[in-house]
C-alpha cells in the first residue's frame, strides 16, 4: 500500500476527508442537525490528529471510530444522496486502511441496516467488498455478518443487484480463503511445527485454528450446510439460499484452494464428512431432483433430473477427483461409478453429454488415471474403475450408433444407405449440416445407416467443456447431433495419448537409469560396488512396481479402447478422424509391445490389419491366431454385452483400387478404399517405427501387408523390393490415379520397413524372420496344386531382410536359408520355387561379397556357413532350382573364385551333385562351372580339393545326356593330370603336410585315417583317383566315351606315370589296369548282339560297329593294347615289384580270353598285344630310361624308379632273389632288372598261353549253324607269327611234346576255312598259285624250328622226323583238303579249270591248299636233302613216309585237284629217291628200310599205271610231255634201282620187273578214239620199259642165276603172250567174216604188234651176250604168226603189222657155222 502511505497521498486523504465532512455538514444542515454537528466536530478532530501526530495514518486508525462516526450517522438518515456521500467517504477510509476493528464492526452494522431497508444495494456491496479486501480487520461475527449481507442482497428482486451480489459473494469467499493462505504463509516462515497434533473429530472444535483459518472453516462448513438445506452455524441471518449457487461456491473454493484442504486436517475432515456425502446425496440413486429449502426459486417436475444441479455436481465431482483424489479414494470410487452410470443410454441426452465432458476432464490427466488404476483396478475386491470408464466410453459410442438420439429422429432415416456417402434428408434440427449435392461436406461417422457428424470441440489434450460451463441455463440445453460422439471420441484419443506418453516417458527414464546403472556397475571401481548393487536392486523393485501399474493400466483399458476405436475406424468417413484413430491404435499397439503384453498388442495390430483389408476379407491369420482371440468374442462392459464390431460392408469411402484377393480359389475381385490405404500406411508406420516390439505379431502385420501388396499388384523385383507390377499382372486389377501415385511411396516404405530391420535387436529380428517364414508357408500352401501366380511377398522380404542384416548374418542365416531351402525351393509351383532359389542365391552371393568383420578369409566357419545352403540345394530335384544354383556357383566363381579357400569342397560338391537324369541344360551349366574351375582355379584351391575336382570331372564323363560334355570332361581330366604333372612338387608338399595333420588328429581321436588307396602317399593317391576315374569312364556305355577315356588313361599313365612312387605301381597294375580289364572283358562278353540301326539323327554307323558287341570289342582292343603297352614300356619299373610274374600271368590270361573271344577284331588285337609284350627284351634299352639318370652314388629317388647304373656299359649285377633285389632298391646300387630263370618262367607262361589260344581257337566246333564263330585268317596268321619270336626264348627247353602241340595247332590253323565274303580278299585268284599269309606263317614257323634244330645240340635232332611228319601232312592237303570239324566247305575247283565260283553268303570256303601243299613238298625235299643221313631220319623211316605221302598224288595223277601237284610229286620223288636210295642201300643190312621197298614199288605201280583218265581236252603236246615224265621214272628205275638189285630185296626187284613187263605191253589207254590211238599209246614209255626190261634181263651184272632167270622168264612170258594174242586174233578175224572185230581186240592186236617191234628194237640194242638164245628163238617163232595176220581187214592192224614185220629183215642172213654159235 505504499501508494497510500506517501506524504502526498496522506495530504490528499486529509483534504478529501475534510471536504467530505464539509459536504456532509452542508447536506444535513436543514434536516439532520445532529449529523451536521458530528461532521463539524469531525473536521476539528481530523485537523487535530494531523497536527499532533507524525504518523498520521496510524493516528487516524486509532481514532477511526470517532472519525467514521459522522459518516455512519449520515448513512442512518436513509437519504440516498447523503448515504452515497457517506459510503464513498467510508470506502476512501477503508482503502487507506485507517479503519479499526471496532469501526469496521460499526460500519458493518450500519450496512446491515441499509440492506434491510433495501437502500443503495450496489453501493453496499461495493463497500463490503472494499472493506473485506483492503484489510483483515473484519473477523468472526462481523465477517459472517458481512457475508450474510451479501447473500441477502443476492436474493433481491433486482437482477443487477442479484448478479452483483453473487459476484461479491464469490469474491468475498475467495478473500476469506486467501487470508487463510496468507496467514499460513506468514506462520510457515516463523515456525516449522505440525499444525495439528491430535486428530480432530469434532466439527465444532476449531480452537486450534488461527483466526483466518477459523473464518474460512466456518464459512465452508456453512456453505455445506446451506447446500444441504440445513441451517448455517456461523452465517447467522441467512434468509434464503439456492443449491446451484452453493454448489458453485463450493466448487470455486475446492478448485481455487486445494492446498487448504490438503494441509489442514480440519478441512480434509470437512471434505470427507460433509462435501462427499452431500454430493452423493444430491446424486440420489434415482438421480431425481429433491426439494431443498422451501423458498427454492425454480421448482422442477419431480420425476426429471435437474440440469443445473446435475451439471454443477459434476463440476464439483470433477474438482474433487482432480484435487483431492488422494484424500477421497473411496468417495471418488463412488463418484466415478456414478459418472459411468450417467453415460447409460436411458439417461437424458444432456446428462450424458455433461457426463462425457466430465470424463473428458479426467482423460486428459494421465497421472490421475494412473492413480485410479493403482487405487482401484489393482486392489482386490475393488471396482475396476479405470476399466469401467474406458468400457463405458466404448459402450457409449456404440449406443450412439445403435440407439438413435431422442432429439433427432431423422437420423435413423434408413434412406441414408445409398452410395452418395451421406443421408439424403438432413436431420431436422441439426443446423450444422451442410448437404451439398448429396455429398457429406462435414467430417462424420457413419455406421449401419446412423450418420453422426464430427464436431471440432476442443484442442487436443485439453478438456474444454461446453455444457458444464452453462451455469446460466436452467432448462437442459439441446445438444447438437454428434457433440457427445465427438467428446467421447476425443476422450478416447486423449486417454490413449496421455497414457502412452506417460508410460513411455517413465519407461524411457527407467531404461536410461538402468543403462547408467549397469554402466556404472560394470566399471572397475571396487569400493562403490556394494552401493551400486544396492541402488540397482532398489531400482529393480521400483521398476517392478511401475511396470505392474503400467501393465494393469493397459490391461484394464485395451479391450474397451479397441472395441470403440475399431467401431469408430469402421464408421469414420473423415481422413483426419481416421488418421487419429489409427494413430491411437498404433500407439497402443506399440505400448503393449513395449510392455510385452502380447494379447493386447496383437489385438490392436489385428484391428489395424482388418482396417487395411476390404470388408469380410478372408484372412485366416486375423481370425485364427491365438493372439487375435478377440475377433469373435464379446466383452461384457458394465453388464451390457458388447460385440466386437467387424468392419461393415457399407463403407462410404471412395474406392481407390480393385484387385484380386490372395486366395486358393479365385474369388472375383475386392475393392480397396482410401481408408484401407490409410490403414496400410499406418501398418507400415507401425512396423517401421515399432518393429522391435512387434514380436510374434509380425505375422499379422506381414500377412496383411502381403495381401494388400497382392491386391495392389505389387510384384517383387531384384533384391526383394516390391515394385508396381504391370497392369497385365492381374487381369482385374484396377488402380485409380490416386493410388498409382501412392504405390511407389508404399513400395518405398515397404522397402524401408525391411531396411530398418537392421536396427532391430536380435530377438526382434528373429521374430520378423519367423513371421516371414510362416507367412511364406501359408503362401506356399495356397500355391499348392495350382499353377496360379503365388504370393512372393514373404520370400522377397526374407531376401530383403537378409540383405540388410548381412553384418550379423550368422544369427539369422540358419532359419532364413533353412526355410528357403526346405520349403520354398521344393515347392511344386515353379514361380514360387524360382523366387526361393533367387532369394537364396542372392543371399549367398551377397554374403560372400559383403565386407564382413573379420573378413571371410579369416572366418572360415562363416564362409562355410554361407556356402552350405548352396550345397544343400543339391538335394532338390527341380531342374529350375538347380539351374539357379549352378548360375550362382558360376557367378561366385567369377567374382570370388580366388578367395573360396575352404569353401571349395562345397562349391565342387554342387557341380558334382548334378545327376544324369537332370536335363541337358543343367548338366551343361554345371559343366561350364567345372571348366572354369579347371582352367582358372586349380592353382588357387587347396590341394586337398584336387581329388574332388577329379571326382567331379569324372562324374561328368559318366553323364549320358550330352556326349560332347562327357568327351570334354575327359579332356579336362587330361588337363588336370597335366596340372598335377607341372605342379607336382608343390602339390606333393602341401598334401603331405595336410596328411600329417590329419594323421595326428586321427591318432588323437583314436580312429583310423580312411582315404582311398590308403597306404600310397597322398600325391600318388591323387593320381590313382584320376586313373580310377578314367578307368570308370573306360567302361561307360557309350563307345565314344570309352574310346576317349581309354586313350586318355593310357596316355596319362604313359606320360606322367614316372611321377609315381615305385610301390604305387603295384596299385596301378592291380587296382586300375587289371580291374579295368576285368570289367571290359565282362562287359564285352555280355554285350548285346542286336544290330543298332543308326546312331541317332543322321549318323550312320559303319557295319563294323553296328552292334553293342562290336562297339565293346573296340574298347576291349584299346584297353588290352594300352595295358600291354604299359607292360612293355614300363617293364623296368614293374619287374622289381614282387608279383610281376603273377601280373604277367593275369595279363596273359586277359590276352588269352580276348584272343579266344568270338570276335575277330578283339582276338586279332589280343594277338597284337601278345606280340607287343613278347618283344620285350631283358636289359633296359636306352630309350626306356627316365630322362635324367641320377648321378653316381646318389640314392635313386623312389619316385622315378630309375634303374640306370653309374655306367650303362657295365653288366647288370645278379642277385639271388627278388626280395634281395627289392631290398637293395633304395640303396645306392642300381636295381637289377631281371633274372634269367624268372624270365624263362615268363616265357614258358607265354608259351602255354599261346598254346591254349592256339588249341582253343582252332579246335573245330561240334555243331555248325549260321552263327558259328570261325577264327579269321589274319588272326590265325598273327597267332602263328608269334611263335617264331616266342620260340627264340624257349628253345632251350622246347621238347617233343611241345613240338607235338605246335604241330596240332599248325595243322588245325591251316585247316580253318574262310568265310565266303572274306574270300576275295584272302584267296589268291584261282589262276595264281600263291600261298596265303597264314600258310606262309606256318611254313616260317617250321622253318624256324628246323633251323634251330639244325644248329641245336644233338638231342634236338630227334625232332626232325616230327617236322617231316608235319610237312607231309600238309603235302597231303594237295589231294585231300583237311576237314574242319563237320563243316561242309566248298572246295575251290581244280585250278586247271580256272573257274570262278560265286558263293552264297556266309558259306565257308576251303582254301586252295595246292600251293601250300606244293610248297610244303618243296620244303620236305629241301629238308630231306639236308638231313637224309641223320640217324633220326633213318630210324624214323622218313623216306618211307615221304614216299607214302607222295603215293597219293601220284596215284591220283590226273584226278589231282591241280595238275601241278602230281608233276611236282614226281619230280620230288625223283629228287628224294636220288638222295634216299643210296642211304637206304647203305642201311640195307639194318633192315631199317625194309618196309620202304614195297611202298616204293606200289608207288611206282600206282603212278605209272594210273587208274585216272587223262582229261578230254588234253593236247597232244601235253600228253607227250606227261609221257616223258613217265619215261623219267622208268629211267630212275633203270639207273638207281635195277643196277643195285643185289642190295635190294628180291620181292622188290620182282615187282619192278613185273611192272616193266606190264609197261612194255599193257601201257595202252583203253579210252582212246580210233583216230588218236596211235598217239595215245605210250610208245616211248613202252619202249623205255622194254629197253629197261631187256637191259636188266640181259645185263651181265646179274649176280645170281636167279635174277637172270627172272628177267628171262619175264621176256619169254611176254613173247608167249604176244603169240597167243596174234593167234586169237587171226581166229576171230576168220570167223567174223565181214563184221569188224570189237574195238578192244583191234586195239590189243595193235599193241601186241607194236610191242613186238619194240622188243625187236630193244633186243637189237642190248649187248648180244646178254640175250638168251631161247629168246631169239621165241622172237623168230613169231614171224609165221605175223605173216598170217596179213589177211586182216583193219587198216590200223595192217599198218601196225607192217611196222612189226619190217625188223625181221635183220634175221634174213645165212646161218653161221654151228661151231661158232656153240662157242658163243
Amino acid at each position: 500500500m505504499s501508494g497510500t502511505n506517501s506524504p502526498e497521498a496522506v495530504k490528499k486523504l486529509l483534504e478529501n476527508m475534510q471536504s467530505d465532512l464539509r459536504a456532509l455538514s452542508l447536506e444535513c444542515k436543514k434536516k439532520f442537525p445532529p449529523v451536521k454537528e458530528a461532521a463539524e466536530s469531525g473536521i476539528i478532530k481530523v485537523k487535530t490528529i494531523a497536527a499532533r501526530n507524525t504518523e498520521i495514518l496510524a493516528a487516524l486508525k486509532e481514532n477511526s471510530s470517532e472519525v467514521v462516526q459522522p459518516f455512519l450517522m449520515g448513512c442512518g438518515t436513509k437519504e440516498p444522496k447523503i448515504t452515497q456521500l457517506c459510503l464513498t467517504a467510508i470506502q476512501r477510509l477503508m482503502s487507506h486502511e485507517v479503519v479499526s476493528e471496532t469501526a469496521a464492526g460499526n460500519i458493518i452494522n450500519m450496512l446491515w441496516q441499509l440492506m434491510e431497508n433495501s437502500l443503495e444495494e450496489l453501493k453496499l456491496l461495493q463497500t463490503v467488498l472494499v472493506l473485506l479486501t483492503t484489510n483483515t480487520v473484519v473477523h468472526d461475527e462481523s465477517l459472517s455478518k458481512a457475508i450474510v449481507l451479501c447473500f441477502r442482497l443476492h436474493f433481491t428482486k433486482d437482477n443487477i443487484t442479484n448478479n452483483t451480489a453473487a459476484a461479491t459473494v464469490r469474491q468475498v469467499v475467495t478473500v476469506v480463503f486467501e487470508r487463510m493462505v496468507a496467514e499460513d504463509e506468514r506462520h510457515r516462515d516463523i515456525i516449522e511445527q505440525p499444525v495439528l497434533v491430535q486428530g480432530n473429530s469434532n466439527r465444532r472444535s476449531v480452537s486450534t485454528l488461527k483466526p483466518c483459518a477459523k473464518d474460512a472453516y466456518m464459512l465452508f462448513q456453512d456453505l455445506c450446510q446451506l447446500v444441504n438445506a440445513d441451517a448455517p452455524y456461523w452465517l447467522v441471518g441467512m434468509t434464503e439460499m439456492t443449491r446451484t449457487f452453493g454448489l458453485e461456491l463450493l466448487e470455486s473454493v475446492l478448485n481455487d484452494f486445494p492446498q487448504v484442504f490438503l494441509q489442514h486436517q480440519e478441512f480434509s475432515f470437512l471434505l470427507k464428512e460433509r462435501v462427499c456425502p452431500l454430493v452423493i446425496k444430491l446424486f440420489s440413486p434415482n438421480i431425481k431432483f429433491r426439494q431443498g429449502s422451501s423458498s427454492s426459486s425454480s421448482p422442477a417436475p419431480v420425476e426429471k433430473p435437474y440440469f443445473p444441479i446435475c451439471m454443477r455436481l459434476l463440476r464439483v465431482v470433477s474438482v474433487l477427483i482432480k484435487q483431492f483424489y488422494s484424500l477421497l479414494v473411496t468417495e471418488c470410487e463412488i463418484f466415478l461409478s456414478l459418472l459411468v452410470k450417467f453415460l447409460d443410454a436411458d439417461k437424458p441426452q444432456w446428462l450424458r453429454a455433461v457426463a462425457v465432458e466430465s470424463i473428458h476432464r479426467l482423460c486428459v490427466q494421465p497421472q490421475l488415471l494412473r492413480s485410479f488404476c493403482q487405487s482401484y483396478d489393482m486392489k482386490q475386491h475393488s471396482t475396476k474403475v479405470f476399466r469401467d470408464i474406458v468400457n463405458a466410453l466404448g459402450s457409449f459410442i456404440q449406443s450412439l450408433f445403435l440407439v438413435p438420439p431422442t432429439g433427432n429422429p431423422a437420423t435413423t432415416n434408413q434412406a441414408g444407405n445409398n452410395n452418395s456417402g451421406g443421408p439424403v434428408s438432413a436431420p431436422a434440427n441439426s443446423g450444422m449440416l451442410g448437404i451439398g449435392g448429396g455429398v457429406t461436406l462435414l467430417p462424420a461417422f457413419e455406421y449401419r445407416g446412423t450418420w453422426i457428424p464430427i464436431l471440432t470441440i476442443t484442442v487436443q489434450g485439453s478438456a474444454k467443456a461446453t455444457y458444464l460451463e452453462m451455469l446460466d441455463k436452467v432448462e437442459p440445453p439441446t445438444i447438437p447431433e454428434g457433440y457427445a460422439m465427438s467428446v467421447a471420441f476425443h476422450c478416447l484419443l486423449d486417454l490413449v495419448r496421455g497414457i502412452t506418453s506417460m508410460i513411455e516417458g517413465e519407461l524411457g527414464e527407467v531404461e536410461t537409469e538402468c543403462q547408467t546403472t549397469t554402466e556404472a556397475a560394470s566399471s572397475p571401481t571396487q569400493s562403490s560396488e556394494q552401493q551400486e548393487l544396492q541402488s540397482t536392486s532398489d531400482q529393480m523393485d521400483k521398476e517392478k512396481v511401475s511396470r505392474a501399474v503400467w501393465e494393469e493400466m493397459v490391461n484394464a483399458c485395451w479391450c474397451g479402447l479397441l472395441a470403440a476405436l475399431s467401431l469408430l475406424l469402421d464408421a469414420s468417413t473423415d481422413e483426419a478422424a481416421t488418421e487419429n484413430i489409427l494413430k491411437a491404435e498404433l500407439t497402443m499397439a506399440a505400448l503393449c509391445g513395449r510392455l510385452g503384453l502380447v494379447t493386447s498388442r496383437d489385438a490392436f495390430i489385428t484391428a489395424i490389419c482388418k482396417g487395411s483389408l476390404p470388408p469380410h476379407y478372408a484372412l485366416t491369420v486375423l481370425n485364427t491366431t491365438t493372439a487375435a482371440t478377440l475377433s469373435n468374442k464379446s466383452y461384457s462392459i458394465q453388464g451390457q454385452s458388447v460385440m466386437m464390431i467387424s468392419p461393415s460392408s457399407e463403407s462410404h469411402q471412395q474406392v481407390v483400387a480393385v484387385g484380386q484377393p490372395l486366395a486358393v480359389q479365385p474369388q472375383g475381385t475386392v475393392m480397396l478404399t482410401s481408408k484401407n490405404i490409410q490403414c496400410m500406411r499406418t501398418l507400415l508406420n507401425l512396423a517401421h517405427c515399432h518393429g522391435a516390439v512387434l514380436g510374434t505379431s509380425w505375422q499379422l502385420v506381414l500377412a496383411t501387408l502381403q495381401h494388400l501388396v497382392w491386391i495392389l499388384g505389387l510384384k517383387p523385383s531384384s533384391g526383394g523390393a516390391l515394385k508396381p507390377g504391370r497392369a497385365v499382372e492381374g487381369p482385374s486389377t484396377v488402380l485409380t490415379t490416386a493410388v498409382m501415385t501412392d504405390l511407389p511411396v508404399i513400395s518405398n516404405i515397404l522397402s524401408r520397413l525391411f531396411e530398418s530391420s537392421q536396427y532391430l535387436d536380435d530377438v526382434s529380428l528373429h521374430h520378423l524372420i519367423n513371421a516371414l517364414c510362416s507367412l511364406s508357408l501359408e503362401a506356399m500352401d495356397m500355391a499348392y496344386g495350382n499353377n496360379k501366380e503365388p504370393s512372393l511377398f514373404a520370400v522377397a522380404k526374407l531376401l530383403e531382410t537378409g540383405l540388410v542384416n548381412m553384418h550379423r548374418i550368422e544369427i539369422l542365416w540358419r532359419p532364413l536359408t533353412g526355410h528357403l531351402l526346405e520349403k520354398v525351393c521344393q515347392h511344386p509351383n515353379s514361380r514360387m520355387r524360382e523366387w526361393g532359389a533367387e532369394a537364396l542365391t542372392s543371399l549367398i552371393k551377397a554374403g560372400l561379397t559383403f565386407n564382413h568383420d573379420p573378413p571371410l578369409s579369416q572366418n572360415q566357419r562363416l564362409q562355410l556357413l554361407l556356402l552350405n545352403p548352396l550345397k544343400e540345394m543339391s538335394s532338390i530335384n527341380h531342374p529350375d532350382i538347380r539351374l539357379k544354383q549352378l548360375e550362382c556357383v558360376l557367378q561366385i566363381l567369377q567374382s570370388q573364385g580366388d578367395s573360396l579357400g575352404p569353401g571349395w569342397p562345397l562349391v565342387l560338391g554342387v557341380m558334382g551333385a548334378i545327376r544324369n537324369d537332370q536335363g541337358e541344360s543343367l548338366i551343361r551349366t554345371a559343366f561350364q562351372c567345372l571348366q572354369l574351375v579347371v582352367t582358372d582355379f586349380l592353382p588357387t584351391m587347396p590341394c586337398t580339393c584336387l581329388q574332388i575336382v577329379v571326382d567331379v570331372a569324372g562324374s561328368f564323363g559318366l553323364h549320358n545326356q550330352e556326349l560332347n560334355i562327357s568327351l570334354t570332361s575327359i579332356g579336362l581330366l587330361w588337363n588336370i593330370s597335366d596340372y598335377f604333372f607341372q605342379r607336382g612338387e608343390t602339390i606333393e608338399k602341401e598334401l603331405n603336410k595336410e596328411e600329417a595333420a590329419q594323421q595326428k588328429q586321427a591318432e588323437e581321436k583314436g580312429v583310423v585315417l580312411n582315404r582311398p588307396f590308403h597306404p600310397a602317399p597322398p600325391f600318388d593317391c591323387l593320381w590313382l583317383c584320376l586313373y580310377a576315374k578314367l578307368g570308370e569312364l573306360c567302361v561307360d556305355p557309350r563307345p565314344a566315351v570309352r574310346k576317349s577315356a581309354g586313350q586318355t588313361l593310357f596316355s596319362t599313365i604313359g606320360a606322367h606315370g614316372t611321377l609315381l612312387q615305385h610301390s604305387t605301381w603295384h596299385t596301378v597294375i592291380w587296382k586300375v589296369l587289371f580291374h579295368l580289364l576285368d570289367r571290359v572283358r565282362e562287359s564285352s562278353t555280355t554285350a548285346d548282339k542286336e544290330k543298332i540301326e543308326s546312331g541317332g539323327g543322321n549318323i550312320l554307323i559303319h557295319h563294323s560297329r553296328d552292334t553293342a558287341e562290336k562297339q565293346w570289342a573296340e574298347t576291349w582292343v584299346l584297353t588290352l593294347a594300352g595295358v600291354a603297352r604299359i607292360f612293355n614300356t614300363r617293364r623296368y619299373l614293374l619287374q622289381p615289384l614282387g608279383d610281376f610274374s603273377r601280373a604277367w600271368d593275369v595279363l596273359l590270361d586277359h590276352i588269352q580270353s580276348a584272343a579266344l573271344s568270338k570276335n575277330n577284331e578283339v582276338s586279332l588285337a589280343a594277338l597284337k598285344s601278345f606280340q607287343e609284350i613278347l618283344q620285350i627284351v631283358s636289359p633296359v634299352r636306352d630309350s626306356d630310361k627316365p630322362e635324367t639318370p641320377p648321378a653316381v652314388n646318389v640314392p635313386v629317388p623312389v619316385l622315378l624308379g630309375s634303374i640306370s647304373g653309374p655306367g650303362l656299359s657295365r653288366p647288370f649285377v645278379r642277385t639271388d632273389s627278388i626280395g634281395d633285389r627289392l631290398g637293395r632298391y633304395n640303396s645306392s646300387e642300381p636295381p637289377v632288372v631281371t633274372d634269367e630263370l624268372e624270365d624263362l618262367n615268363l616265357w614258358w607262361a607265354a608259351w602255354s598261353t599261346w598254346y591254349r589260344i592256339g588249341s582253343e581257337s582252332t579246335k573245330p566246333p561240334v555243331t555248325f549253324d549260321k552263327l558259328t564263330f570261325i577264327p579269321s585268317q589274319p588272326f590265325l596268321t598273327a597267332l602263328i607269327q608269334i611263335f617264331p619270336a616266342l620260340y627264340q626264348h624257349i628253345k632251350t627247353g622246347f621238347n617233343m611234346d611241345d613240338l607235338q602241340k605246335l604241330g596240332v595247332i599248325l595243322h588245325s590253323a591251316v585247316s580253318v576255312p574262310i568265310s565266303s565274303d572274306a574270300s576275295p580278299f584272302i584267296l589268291p585268284s584261282y589262276t595264281e598259285a600263291v600261298l596265303t599269309s597264314l600258310q606262309e606263317a606256318v611254313l616260317t614257323a617250321l622253318d624256324v624250328l628246323q633251323k634251330a634244330i639244325c644248329v641245336g645240340p644233338e638231342n634236338m635232332q630227334i625232332m626232325y622226323p616230327a617236322i617231316f611228319d608235319q610237312l607231309l601232312a600238309f603235302v597231303e592237303f594237295s589231294c585231300k583238303p583237311p576237314q574242319y570239324g563237320q563243316l561242309e566247305t566248298k572246295h575251290i575247283a581244280n585250278a586247271k579249270y580256272n573257274q570262278i565260283q560265286l558263293f552264297a553268303p556266309a558259306e565257308w570256303v576251303a582254301l586252295n591248299y595246292v600251293p601250300f601243299a606244293e610248297r610244303s613238298l618243296e620244303v620236305v625235299v629241301d629238308l630231306y636233302q639236308k638231313t637224309a643221313c641223320h640217324k633220326a631220319v633213318v630210324n624214323e623211316k622218313v623216306l618211307q613216309n615221304i614216299i607214302k605221302t607222295l603215293r597219293v598224288p601220284l596215284s591220283l595223277k590226273y584226278s589231282c585237284p591241280s595238275e601241278s601237284t602230281w608233276k611236282l610229286a614226281v619230280s620230288s620223288l625223283l629228287k628224294v629217291l636220288s638222295i634216299g636210295l643210296p642211304v637206304a642201300r647203305q642201311h640195307a643190312s639194318s633192315g631199317k628200310f625194309d618196309s620202304m621197298w614195297p611202298e616204293l614199288a606200289n608207288t611206282f605201280e600206282d603212278f605209272l599205271f594210273t587208274k585216272s583218265i587223262p582229261p578230254d581236252n588234253l593236247s597232244i603236246q601235253e600228253f607227250q610231255r606227261n609221257e616223258s615224265i613217265d619215261v623219267e621214272v622208268v629211267q630212275l628205275i633203270s639207273t638207281e634201282i635195277l643196277p643195285y638189285a643185289n642190295f635190294i630185296p628180291k620181292e622188290f626187284v620182282g615187282q619192278i620187273m613185273t611192272m616193266l613187263n606190264k609197261g612194255s605191253i599193257h601201257s595202252q589207254s583203253s579210252s582212246f578214239t580210233e583216230a588218236e590211238i596211235d598217239i595215245r599209246l605210250r610208245e616211248e614209255f613202252s619202249k623205255m620199259c622194254f629197253e629197261t626190261l631187256l637191259q636188266f634181263s640181259f645185263s651181265n651184272k646179274v649176280t645170281t642165276p636167279q635174277e637172270g632167270y627172272i628177267s628171262r622168264m619175264a621176256l619169254s612170258v611176254l613173247l608167249k603172250r604176244s603169240q597167243d594174242v596174234l593167234h586169237r586174233y587171226i581166229e576171230d578175224e576168220r570167223l567174223s567174216g565181214k563184221c569188224p572185230l570189237p574195238r578192244q581186240q583191234v586195239t590189243e592186236i595193235i599193241f601186241v604188234l607194236k610191242a613186238v617191234s619194240t622188243l625187236i628194237d630193244s633186243l637189237k640194242k642190248t649187248q648180244p651176250e646178254n640175250v638168251d638164245g631161247n629168246t631169239w628163238a621165241q622172237v623168230i617163232a613169231l614171224y609165221p604168226t605175223l605173216v598170217e595176220c596179213i589177211t586182216c581187214s583193219s587198216a590200223e592192224v595192217c599198218s601196225a603189222l607192217k611196222e612189226a614185220l619190217v625188223p625181221f629183215k635183220d634175221f634174213m642172213q645165212p646161218p653161221a657155222s654151228k661151231v661158232q654159235n656153240g662157242e658163243s
